[in-house]
């Protein structure tokens, strides 16, 4: 997508509007395929469904330039194809049509996620150049401080900023459920939502820049500091608060994702349980302990996964900000840093170690999932 937006400022200004116009059109042109073309019955929509939907992924290749989106955005595409065609009820048949609209995405998916995996799995049992030198890799990773200090790094950030992130979602939800401007005060928090963490690294950076005490501070923590008669004082630099300060990015951005989905979950507990609870004589912090909480648990589980998941791939943030340096660096950057030093088997054991860390979400989470069918 940035290559073909480069492409496009190349060109003269007479040849990018109707380029333009024409990707306009075309976005038009598949949304009326989809609520006009794609539900009809028949044999020749049926082929036609077929088409997009190798076509679509195929070209998303081409567009986006990663097989992971290409994939994501192909599994949709079948389902939504594979549904639409079996409401139609004169589709090629259910088997035939689940293996015609789901295969594109499976092959996506072995292209760009499991062959890659393995091949990583394999490269994090080389070295440089390509020989097998057993566990050295990850000897070298648990020896060496810079490789311990990282692997602890990444544990803080994924202990500390979903617990964090949870709480302030869920008490700001809670004191804002049905107040008066309740969805302009949540429009407030889950603005920063639509940041990047590039762009929230940028903003934090500045607030956190120091310079010498007799110079006028750009940073607004040191020039508040300032005022209250304080020095300044370098964020980024002491180990190991900065990583902590590096954290709190994280977290200004996930407490919105918090806050809209457990606020939603929270409309959804049954209001005759809370009040069953307060004839009872339950207090306020009893009634939130005992029945809101519950109530909301699987939400509770579904933020803190997704939280989890993206502390432990954080990587813009670290590498806009201080680009590991004072022992702020975690798994991902260091993955990046070896990759670029043409360290390819330590970078792939680093992959491998990120990997086993997120097992655990990844199984407590099935775990959840089956209790959930269970109840059901």
């Amino acid at each position: 997508m940035a290559s073909f937006f480069t492409w496009l400022a190349q060109l003269p200004p007479f040849l990018q509007v109707p380029i333009v116009i024409i990707a306009f059109l075309a976005v038009v042109a598949l949304i009326v395929y989809f609520v006009e073309l794609a539900p009809r019955p028949g044999t020749k929509y049926t082929v036609l469904r077929l088409v997009v939907c190798i076509a679509v992924p195929v070209a998303l290749v081409f567009i986006l330039g990663t097989y992971t989106w290409a994939a994501i955005i192909a599994i949709v595409l079948g389902a939504l194809l594979f549904w639409l065609d079996s409401r139609s009820r004169e589709g090629a048949g259910y088997l035939i049509g689940l293996i015609g609209f789901f295969g594109p995405a499976l092959i996506l998916v072995v292209v760009g996620l499991i062959v890659p995996s393995i091949q990583t799995t394999g490269q994090a049992f080389t070295n440089k150049s390509g020989d097998f030198v057993g566990l050295e890799n990850f000897i070298w990773i648990f020896t060496q401080p810079s490789g311990l200090r990282t692997v602890f790094n990444t544990i803080i950030w994924v202990v500390v900023t979903p617990i964090l992130s949870t709480v302030a979602g869920l008490a700001y939800a809670v004191f804002i459920d049905k107040s008066r401007g309740e969805k302009f005060l949540k429009a407030l928090v889950f603005m920063p939502m639509a940041i990047s963490f590039v762009g929230a690294s940028i903003i934090f950076r500045f607030m956190y820049t120091a310079r010498p005490a007799d110079q006028d501070q750009i940073g607004l923590l040191n020039q508040i500091l300032v005022w209250f008669g304080g020095q300044p004082y370098d964020f980024l630099a002491e180990s190991p608060l900065n990583t902590f300060f590096l954290i709190i990015v994280l977290i200004w951005v996930q407490t919105g994702f918090a806050m809209v989905v457990l606020s939603a979950a929270i409309k959804g507990v049954p209001m005759d349980q809370i009040e069953a609870a307060s004839l009872d004589g339950a207090n306020p912090w009893q009634r939130f302990i005992n029945v809101t909480v519950p109530g909301i648990r699987s939400s509770l589980v579904v933020v803190v996964t997704t939280i989890s998941i993206a502390s432990l791939k954080v990587f813009d943030i670290v590498r806009t900000m201080t680009a590991g340096a004072n022992d702020t660096s975690v798994i991902a950057n260091e993955m990046y840093t070896q990759f670029k030093t043409f360290e390819t088997g330590r970078s792939a054991a680093f992959a491998v170690v990120l990997f086993i860390l997120v097992l655990p979400i990844i199984i407590y989470n099935a775990n959840q999932m089956k209790k959930q069918r269970e109840i059901r």
